[in-house]
């Protein structure tokens, strides 16, 4: 690692979050436990709401999809037959959030629920987004030579806008010139990048995506995307193959741009 001269036909430097502008940690043991401690006690505060209503619609459209897979929990239709059946009901629904989180599911049903009950933490100050500390120096940078930056994550768009918008930074929300999250496609398969190019606007070689993930990785470049693999405390060990294979950095500050960007 060192420095990395960005390509010059880049002009979009598109980020991942997890392991590349946030610690792992932050995720694994703020946010997701979070979920799983509080579910209960919102859908029990929020049940009668839309909002709610939409979030476990959506997560009972998901469990009939998942109904064939091994462990699956079922949500059951309320019949309105008083607060026992009530009960049951959200029992479900925490089963089935809580199954679906042990198999690290990127559905986006769970991902809804989940912003809609980080929101709530961010805005009580229960939770602030973690970053790293070369990050937002290193984006103001990039900004000031011309560079467009965008968020492509697993978490909801409305999750990612929580994070950078109530973070240990401040509100850094007017870095980015966009989000992305599943609805554009899963990070895993080389067509989303293709959305996210078509999108922004640009070719796919015009984009430089940063990610701690050699999959995600490795599907951008089948689309012609420029990519750098994140090495961060706490992310998923690299193979010799990959760390021979990718560009590495470990710090945004070791992005070169060059002067005609």
């Amino acid at each position: 690692m060192g420095v990395l001269p960005v390509p010059a036909e880049v002009r979009a430097i598109l980020l991942d979050i997890e392991g590349t502008t946030t610690p792992i940690a932050f995720v694994q043991e703020t946010l997701f436990p979070y979920i799983k401690d509080n579910v209960k006690e919102y859908l029990r505060a929020h049940w009668e709401e839309e909002e709610c209503q939409r979030d476990v619609g959506l997560l009972r459209k998901q469990a009939q999809e998942d109904s064939s897979l091994a462990g699956a929990v079922p949500i059951p239709l309320e019949s309105g037959s008083g607060e026992e059946e009530l009960e049951r009901v959200i029992q479900a629904v925490v089963d089935n959030v809580h199954w679906q989180m042990s198999l690290d599911r990127k559905s986006t049903a769970l991902k809804q629920l989940q912003g809609h009950m980080w929101r709530a933490a961010y805005a009580t100050g229960h939770v602030k987004g973690e970053i790293f500390e070369d990050v937002v120096p290193a984006i103001r940078k990039w900004r000031e030579a011309g560079m467009k930056v965008y968020i492509y994550s697993s978490g909801s768009v409305e999750a990612q806008k929580l994070l950078f918008g109530h973070s240990t930074e401040g509100d850094i929300l007017e870095l980015f010139d966009g989000h992305f999250d599943t609805r554009i496609g899963p990070k895993v398969e080389s067509e989303s990048y293709r959305r996210i190019a078509a999108s922004i606007g640009c070719a796919t070689n015009n984009i430089l995506f940063l990610t701690d993930v050699p999959r995600e990785a490795n599907a951008a470049e089948e689309a012609d995307t420029h990519v750098a693999v994140v090495i961060r405390p706490g992310n998923a060990g690299l193979t010799d193959d990959e760390k021979s294979y990718y560009s590495l950095i470990s710090s945004f500050t070791e992005l070169f741009l060059p002067p005609s960007t």
